[in-house]
């Protein structure tokens, strides 16, 4: 299935699909992306992923975005209610649920994180399965962390990570972070997990710094087998797009 990719910030992405926009993460879009697609398509649905609470990942302005679509919101169970003002359908995810007959069927299957929140897999009607990480990582500062800390965030990583490969042995696409404030081990979490898990194209996202850094993937170090089977996309400026077939 084709498919339309489009960074908005941080790790807010617009996916573009022939019958329903995806939306995971808006917090900030300085380009207008989601209102110009939208403007563009005014019968296709919209579904808003929101993964956590942090406001570089939530923003409440999504609930009076796309007024004249139909509306989904598939939301963590940290948001507060109070910010919902809507009558379109909301469904609250905590880790392990799932929730199906979405707009064009899709469905979502929410796993944990190491911060707050969720994680989502998210599989359309043909099968076109998305992995948005949200605040999934191995997050540990090299300059920073004890031993004891940098083997509890990743056996406390690992754990997570085991549970969606028991599920999904592949996707389609990946959002994941990979935060260079951590340090020279920045993609750590990213390596992980796919090492792990099969992912045709992946997105490194939250870069909170430099994107020249998230995005030198040679120095990620993946094995070969990982680097053949995947093809690596760097998405930093606001509005940037990529379509993918």
């Amino acid at each position: 299935m084709s498919a339309k990719v489009t960074f908005l910030d941080n790790s807010g992405f617009l996916v573009e699909f022939p019958k329903v926009f995806l939306v995971f993460d808006y917090y900030h879009d300085p380009a207008h992306a989601v209102v110009k697609a939208l403007e563009h398509h005014p019968d296709k649905p919209v579904i808003f992923f929101v993964t956590h609470h942090h406001p570089d990942h939530y923003n409440p302005e999504i609930f009076h975005l796309a007024q004249n679509h139909k509306r989904v919101y598939v939301l963590s169970d940290d948001i507060p209610a109070r910010d919902v003002h809507t009558d379109e359908a909301i469904a609250w995810m905590h880790a392990v649920d799932v929730v199906e007959g979405l707009p064009d069927d899709v469905c979502v299957h929410a796993f944990g994180s190491t911060d707050a929140g969720v994680s989502y897999a998210v599989t359309l009607a043909d099968g076109f399965r998305i992995f948005h990480a949200g605040d999934l990582n191995n997050w540990h500062w090299d300059a920073e962390s004890t031993e004891r800390e940098v083997q509890k965030a990743q056996e406390q990583f690992t754990v997570q990570v085991d549970r969606i490969a028991m599920v999904y042995r592949d996707f389609d696409v990946a959002f994941f972070p990979v935060d260079t404030r951590l340090g020279e081990h920045c993609a750590a979490g990213a390596v992980q997990f796919l090492s792990t898990i099969k992912v045709a194209d992946f997105f490194p996202m939250h870069f909170k710094g430099s994107y020249e850094t998230a995005c030198d993937f040679s120095a990620y170090g993946l094995p070969e087998n990982v680097m053949t089977r995947t093809t690596m996309h760097c998405l930093h400026k606001p509005g940037e797009h990529v379509e993918l077939d």
